[in-house]
């Protein structure tokens, strides 16, 4: 089934671009366009869709503000000409942000994120190996294989996702809390206030620490409990 999608500008020669753009894709059905984000702003709270492309400057209310108001938010993919509108973008957790003019090969990834993520969210049980979670990092959704992940440090407000053969870490703001209940119990545990572990890369535990691929990390006291649950390892 096609995804629902509405776009909201003030510019009538932005809309014709998204709408073109748009039609390039049979994944994806543009039920409405506006020009005025009010209205635009209206048709949402009346009625549900699965993707917003929604220009952030506009005179009545900007498109953070918009998304802001809405109780449940669709995917959200921010289109403007300006860059200081960035952060707003990643506070909100937007699928991407493009910058006008659009090209349509960005524009192109920046669906491609949004059907992906919608397949991930609406997934039944699948092969464990291809089990992933999504994280917003850099201003977009970054999609992470969990097999690939070896340990999760807490910065603060801030994770650190540190992966295996990648050069570094995945920064992302969230809270630990938050991140474990993505994570499958039976392949994550936490070791420390600040750690997080896959299970299926330690090496070995030994003086109160864990060994890893290519970490050694200490285990806090209130943990200590994990020592005693693998010492099948």
């Amino acid at each position: 089934m096609a995804l629902k999608c509405v776009a909201i500008d003030d510019e009538p020669l932005a809309l014709e671009l998204i709408k073109n753009y748009v039609s390039r894709f049979p994944g994806l059905q543009l039920v409405q366009v506006f020009e005025d984000a009010l209205s635009g702003a209206e048709y949402l709270k009346q009625n549900p869709v699965d993707l917003l492309f929604v220009d952030v400057n506009m005179p009545d209310i900007t498109g953070v503000e918009l998304v802001r108001s809405l109780v449940n938010s669709p995917m959200i993919i921010f289109t403007t000409a300006y860059r200081n509108y960035a952060f707003e973008s990643y506070e909100l957790q937007a699928i991407d942000y493009l910058l006008k003019p659009i090209d349509f090969n960005r524009f192109t990834a920046a669906v491609e994120k949004a059907v992906d993520f919608h397949k991930y969210k609406n997934a039944t049980q699948e092969n464990t190996s291809d089990e992933s979670i999504y994280v917003y990092s850099e201003y977009k959704m970054i999609k992470i294989l969990l097999r690939d992940i070896e340990y999760i440090e807490s910065m603060g407000d801030y994770l650190k996702i540190y992966l295996c053969n990648a050069d570094k870490p995945v920064l992302t703001l969230i809270t630990m809390k938050k991140v474990l209940e993505k994570l499958p119990e039976d392949q994550f545990a936490r070791v420390h206030r600040s750690f997080i572990v896959a299970l299926t890369k330690i090496k070995s535990i030994h003086n109160r620490k864990v060994n890893l691929t290519n970490a050694e990390l200490p285990i806090g006291d209130a943990y200590s409990g994990f020592i005693n649950q693998q010492k099948g390892i």
